[in-house]
């Protein structure tokens, strides 16, 4: 199920390496007959690494993909199960095909407002197509940003504006007018459908940009989405864009700093549903899928979009996914399948006690790293093993993830099928197991910056992706995480993982939550500072640093202790709820 990275080059590699040698041994004609053959076959390789010509008339996503030279090794996409047509559709592939394949009359969406079935939201997605097409002119290849909490309107405009050969820029609900302008510029968009509720942050982002139009939905005017659908037809034929085509740019979460634009194919959406939810979830129409990330994280639009639609199953769609809100959707709708973050299954272990959840069968924990105590925490709430996984907004989803039933805390787990994934140094040569690197990822998907060549030389590297992470791979080949590359702390000669000082502070009683950066000093050219929430906020004082300070020193390295610890009352965190480190390292220099 799971494939380790291959030793050595390809068969077909080794073939050409060995033809120059037996050159010299043969005639003139039998040499020419081998060096054209050879010839043809490095040509037919390098046709197969380029793009496929774009069938969008409006060029913008193709003019500014990265540079041939700089992109990762996709060949993973060319065989196998990743064997797609050369012209299709990501939506018609994902909904027309589930309606034509007799599940119409099952459920594909549940909302507090109510259940959609897939024949409801393939005619609701056809009607928006035609609204987009005949009514708001859009051109295939054109994008259209979407503006709404995870509900079955936004659902269905996101199909239908991938169905329409548009090119989906989803937003998340809690950004604001600067962080919205920054993606209106960056991919040149005109076209925003966006629920009434949320209208006024992007309002303020267009007054300066009078060339993007609003249409909003959730709304009863005559101009809203709703009522120009009711003119429109349920039947739309889909667009047919090259696989090659862009469907998605996804914006990261900003962890690091600005926002980077990433791009997605049609055929990428569907690679990422047939890596993960169908050989390792084993997804079946009788799933539930329930989660808390919104569409905008490509973590949450697998999850409770593309997976659920690829397998005729389907999602529990909550605007506000709160610890008991999200219990509460899973015991009701029997979900099968949840995932979700660290954070909140840490939050709802206290609670799920107080919910029926023995529909679950798969718990997924991903989007930062997973650390032992809340793996056990969850286990003995629930009797259910947290599946770790990774994966990144370059990538588009998982890469690496634990094998079903495997228990193994300390680990993340192995490349999902397609993929392959290593430890290197600095020079990307692979190091030994146990030894500490950056993992560098290839398979199926992988990253494309939208305009941005300079970025995209620092995640690929030799076809490589780059991922930010530092792991080492144990002896069994299994790749455990250690800390984000840009989060290691190098004190006085030692390196330091944040994560496991605060893996030790989460330890005690009096610790909420917390989050470790390193901070420069002069003797010892980083120190460690720790950003502490407490239970009780009163108890912040300086008893109460000095007690953490040694509570990580009887289980840590004394070196490895946090010489600053401040207490906050939350930890900044991005619009899908990743902590901003970047924040917190501009503070403690303020601290220091």
């Amino acid at each position: 199920m799971f494939g380790l990275r291959p030793r050595g080059g390809t068969r077909q590699s080794l073939r050409c390496v060995a033809v120059p040698r037996a050159l010299s041994r043969l005639g003139n004609r039998r040499r020419l007959d081998i060096l054209r053959v050879n010839d043809n076959v490095q040509r037919t390789e390098r046709r197969r690494r380029m793009p496929d010509p774009s069938l969008y008339p409006d060029p913008f996503a193709r003019d500014h993909l990265p540079a041939r030279g700089l992109w990762p090794d996709l060949s993973a996409a060319m065989s196998g199960r990743y064997a797609y047509s050369k012209v299709m559709n990501a939506t018609a592939e994902l909904l027309d095909r589930a309606v034509a394949q007799g599940h119409g009359a099952r459920y594909s969406l549940h909302a507090a407002e109510g259940s959609w079935t897939y024949a409801q939201l393939l005619d609701a997605v056809n009607r928006i197509a035609n609204v987009l097409v005949r009514d708001l002119g859009l051109v295939p290849g054109n994008r259209v940003l979407l503006r709404a909490p995870n509900n079955p309107m936004l659902a269905a405009c996101w199909l239908a504006v991938v169905k329409a050969g548009g090119i989906v820029v989803a937003t998340m609900p809690l950004l604001r007018a600067a962080e919205l302008g920054h993606m209106l510029d960056k991919a040149r968009i005109r076209l925003a459908l966006c629920d009434a509720r949320l209208v006024e942050a992007l309002d303020e982002a267009c007054a300066a940009r009078a060339h993007v139009r609003t249409v909003r939905f959730g709304t009863d005017a005559a101009d809203g989405l709703e009522a120009r659908m009711a003119q429109q037809s349920g039947d739309f034929a889909p667009f047919m864009a090259s696989h090659d085509d862009v469907a998605l740019i996804a914006f990261t979460s900003g962890t690091t700093g600005s926002a980077k634009a990433t791009m997605h194919f049609h055929r990428d959406l569907i690679a990422s549903c047939d890596a993960f939810a169908g050989p390792v979830l084993k997804a079946a129409p009788h799933d539930v899928f329930a989660g808390s990330a919104p569409f905008a994280f490509t973590f949450g639009l697998g999850a409770l979009l593309l997976f659920p639609l690829r397998f005729a199953a389907s999602a529990v769609l909550l605007e506000k996914a709160m610890p008991e809100s999200l219990l509460e959707a899973m015991a009701r709708h029997r979900a099968t399948i949840a995932f979700t973050v660290p954070t909140l299954y840490r939050a709802m272990t206290p609670l799920a006690g107080n919910h029926d959840l023995a529909s679950l069968r798969t718990c997924v924990s991903s989007g930062e790293h997973l650390p032992p105590s809340v793996y056990e925490g969850w286990r003995q709430a629930t009797g259910l093993t947290l599946m770790n996984s990774i994966g990144s907004t370059e990538m588009l989803h998982a890469f690496l993830a634990m094998p079903p039933g495997e228990d193994r805390p300390n680990a993340v787990g192995r490349p999902l099928p397609g993929f392959s994934a290593m430890v290197v140094d600095d020079a990307m040569k692979e190091v030994p197991p146990g030894q500490i690197g950056r993992l560098a990822v290839r398979g199926p998907t992988g990253c494309r910056y939208l305009g941005d060549d300079e970025r995209q030389k620092t995640y690929v590297r030799a076809g490589w992706n780059l991922t930010g992470d530092a792991f080492y791979a144990d002896a069994d080949g299994y790749f455990c995480y250690h800390a984000r590359t840009d989060d290691m702390i190098v004190s006085a000669g030692y390196n330091i993982s944040g994560a496991e000082v605060e893996e030790a502070l989460l330890q005690h009683p009096a610790v909420r939550e917390c989050a470790v950066v390193g901070t420069p000093d002069p003797a010892r050219g980083h120190i460690v500072a720790a950003f502490v929430i407490l239970h009780d906020p009163q108890t912040g004082n300086d008893e109460q640093r000095r007690a953490l300070q040694d509570f990580v020193k009887s289980r840590l390295a004394p070196y490895k202790y946090p010489r600053i610890v401040e207490f906050l009352d939350a930890l900044p965190r991005t619009s899908s709820g990743k902590i901003q480190r970047h924040v917190l390292r501009a503070r403690s220099e303020g601290v220091a």
